[in-house]
């Protein structure tokens, strides 16, 4: 699903027009991008967490060379999924 299918599911479920679920729907992802950027974790009950993670610096290979490079500390985003996702998708 895409974006673009995930408003049109989101304004036939909740009987919006597809311009208001679209605002919705960019509403909700700014919300959760702008708090990860900040370092807080999200939880929506009943659906998952979306939290950063930190990576340390490590020396890593060119596989093609084999040569050795430094990989510098970076920062990631981690999705935990709640049981009741974790059950539906079973």
């Amino acid at each position: 699903m895409n974006k673009q299918e995930l408003i049109e599911q989101v304004a036939f479920a909740s009987d919006l027009t597809k311009s208001q679920a679209k605002k919705a729907v960019e509403a909700v992802t700014a919300v959760i991008q702008d708090a990860l950027a900040d370092g807080q974790a999200v939880n929506i009950t009943g659906f998952g967490v979306f939290e950063t993670t930190t990576r340390s610096a490590r020396i890593g290979r060119n596989p093609a060379t084999g040569a050795s490079l430094d990989v510098p500390a970076s920062r990631g985003v981690r999705f935990r999924p709640g049981k009741p996702l974790k059950d539906a998708v079973k």
